[in-house]
């Protein structure tokens, strides 16, 4: 068990070396020079050039060929090889994500990490809570699907979760604040509390804070602050997890040893829950951690449709404004929390199917 643990805790580290050299090119594949987007269109060459130096934007972005063809030359000294690699821009990057140092906001001059400590508990709250609506519907809606092939609810429920797969978010998003935040007028549209609210921040969790602090008038407002971005955010993942669920139960319910147990005059409550929802939920449990990992990473339209102040707006804003470590820092944060599900779910496996710890 450990052995297996370990080997997957391992295999995380290539992978997350690979997704900082890709972040890092493609951010910088973005048209646009921060430095201009700081000073606005009406800047001087001298003044963008001396802002690039002081943000470190006139380094190479991986090797420094000057260096290197120095030493080529023989010019410099192999001593000095640590330029090559050390003075460009990815391998400071590097060298400062392995101190656990972001950097600091381009635009706002900020240190990221403070941000970063408001952002991610936004994100995910709202991924906690969109992830529980999805499981909530989804799960029983598979589950009577299957139990119930081919009748009503079945073709409704299929017809319904064909709809919620096919529905884009910020359409889905838009509609539900025209119809309940608009015509009717029931819920908030857009942000986390409203601004005249009093809630005293503990962990970043809104709805733990109010519970934490006993405050019932701020926990109804969070929630209801929080109903149409989770809805919104959660109906793809529930209809994926609705036809996962509906697809494995069937498999499972058509296996010799469900009729063994119905011979045997099992009840149906019975052999569904005891018997074949187990064995079925091993390919669920997989689209589970998938959609929550998709969940980080697609918060960006949700939030930013319900102006929500999660991870997901602010890197929006920052693409907007070429602000390069802002970018990076998000997409690091939402990898490694991909990353860690993915271990979670490996790692769930081998308590639900014991065979897989020795293969």
């Amino acid at each position: 068990m450990s052995k297996h643990i370990i080997k997957h805790i391992l295999s995380l580290i290539p992978t997350l070396l690979g997704v900082t050299v890709l972040v890092f090119l493609f951010i910088h594949l973005i048209p646009g020079d921060p430095a201009l987007v700081i000073l606005g269109e009406h800047a001087t060459e001298e003044g963008i050039i001396s802002l690039q130096k002081q943000l470190g934007l006139d380094k190479p972005l991986f090797l420094n060929l000057d260096a290197l063809s120095q030493i080529l030359k023989g010019e410099a000294n192999l001593s000095e090889g640590s330029k090559v690699f050390f003075d460009s821009q990815y391998f400071r990057f590097l060298g400062r994500l392995l101190r656990g140092d972001l950097g600091r906001s381009i635009h706002e001059r900020t240190p990221i990490i403070n941000t970063l400590k408001q952002k991610f508990p936004a994100t995910l709250e709202l991924t906690i809570f969109s992830m529980a609506f999805a499981i909530a519907i989804g799960i029983p809606a598979g589950i009577i699907s299957a139990t119930r092939r081919n009748s009503v609810f079945d073709n409704l429920s299929m017809m319904g979760a064909l709809a919620g797969v096919s529905m884009p978010i910020f359409w889905l998003g838009l509609m539900l604040i025209y119809f309940f935040g608009v015509i009717l007028g029931w819920l908030p549209t857009y942000g986390r509390l409203p601004v005249d609210s009093s809630l005293e921040t503990i962990t970043g969790l809104f709805v733990l804070d109010s519970i934490i602090t006993r405050n019932p008038q701020a926990l109804l407002l969070v929630f209801k602050h929080l109903a149409m971005p989770a809805i919104a955010l959660g109906t793809i993942p529930m209809a994926t997890i609705a036809r996962m669920t509906r697809s494995s139960m069937l498999e499972v319910l058509h296996q010799d040893y469900i009729r063994t147990a119905y011979a045997k005059g099992l009840k149906e409550r019975v052999v569904v829950t005891r018997h074949a929802l187990k064995n079925a939920f091993l390919p669920v449990i997989t689209i589970v951690g998938m959609q929550v990992g998709g969940l980080l990473a697609g918060a960006i339209m949700t939030e930013t449709v319900f102006s929500w102040p999660g991870m997901g707006k602010w890197a929006y804003d920052a693409i907007l404004a070429r602000d390069y470590p802002v970018v990076q820092a998000s997409v690091m944060v939402i990898t490694i929390g991909v990353a860690v599900i993915n271990l979670m779910v490996d790692i769930s496996y081998t308590y639900l199917n014991p065979q897989i710890r020795y293969e």
